[in-house]
């Protein structure tokens, strides 16, 4: 067995039984039926399916060798990482809409923008799913192969620039909203007539929050993005895994950031596992713009 494979199916396990635990606590709570939460249970499926992509894949290669099942199991990991990073930046733009329009943010018409932003996220990763098991792979031409087999040069090229993208729009949104909340926070503090530690305490917090979010997935995709660019096929295969491994432990983290430290959801855990749980005080989704 190559110990790199063990430890992606081990991360594999990991990230499909943390996000299989959100998708569980968000479809069993009434109260998590919010755009916010719809964005967070998009995010914890993808990653869900990006797990059981993981190990799927240690099965197939060391149980059932066969082409057709690595383009399948390739095309599906392909299409559950890229719902991932496109749910990431889907909720990067609703905390921005919930800051920039916060008086019309409650309403039918934000409903229908993140419904039409998820579909369109997992339309296109779908689609480039899709993309390897149709016919844009090596397995007939292996001059064409990437550091990550049977995908193509091309391809991985594609799958790169889309990453750079999404991670360059990312970027400008959580500094414009840094600016608002900081903004926010210094009208708060006039209204008050003075500027108390707390204000400042509570903005530094904030934009910590985000450059930790930010600062994690640029951490955990950007190496392999770029080796996927800049490698050669002929490279050690263990140069793939060492940029590969870290990015499944962006699905890994995101529940964590996203789910686990939300006040809603910590209180739908103990309904769930211990049932003793009775909130005298009902549920309010907090804004996607807590930080």
């Amino acid at each position: 067995l190559n110990p790199w494979d063990v430890m992606l199916c081990v991360s594999g396990t990991a990230i499909a039984c943390e996000n299989a635990l959100v998708v569980a606590i968000i479809c069993y709570s009434p109260a998590l039926r919010t755009p916010m939460f719809v964005l967070v249970g998009s995010l914890a499926t993808a990653d869900l399916l990006a797990g059981l992509g993981l190990i799927l894949n240690f099965v197939f290669q060391y149980v059932i060798r066969s082409e057709t099942v690595s383009l399948l199991t390739v095309g599906f990991l392909v299409a559950s990482f890229a719902a991932s990073v496109s749910s990431l930046l889907a909720i990067t733009v609703d905390r921005y809409l919930s800051l920039y329009n916060a008086l019309t943010y409650y309403s039918e018409r934000t409903v229908l923008c993140i419904h039409t932003m998820l579909a369109g996220a997992w339309g296109v990763s779908l689609c480039l799913g899709l993309l390897p098991v149709l016919g844009w792979n090596c397995l007939r031409d292996r001059d064409t192969c990437s550091v990550v087999r049977p995908l193509t040069k091309s391809n991985v090229t594609l799958l790169s620039a889309s990453f750079f993208l999404i991670f360059l729009i990312m970027l400008h949104l959580y500094i414009r909203i840094c600016k608002i909340v900081c903004r926010h926070a210094h009208q708060i503090a006039l209204q008050q007539h003075f500027l108390t530690a707390s204000h400042y305490v509570a903005t530094k917090k904030g934009v910590s929050t985000l450059a930790i979010i930010l600062g994690t997935f640029g951490a955990s995709w950007l190496p392999f993005a770029i080796y996927c660019v800049v490698g050669d096929p002929d490279y050690p295969p263990v140069y793939t895994y060492a940029t590969l491994l870290p990015a499944t432990y962006n699905s890994m983290i995101n529940p964590i950031i996203y789910a686990y430290r939300n006040q809603e959801i910590q209180r739908s855990m103990w309904v769930l596992f211990c049932g003793c749980f009775q909130a005298k005080v009902s549920f309010r989704s907090r804004s996607p713009s807590d930080v």
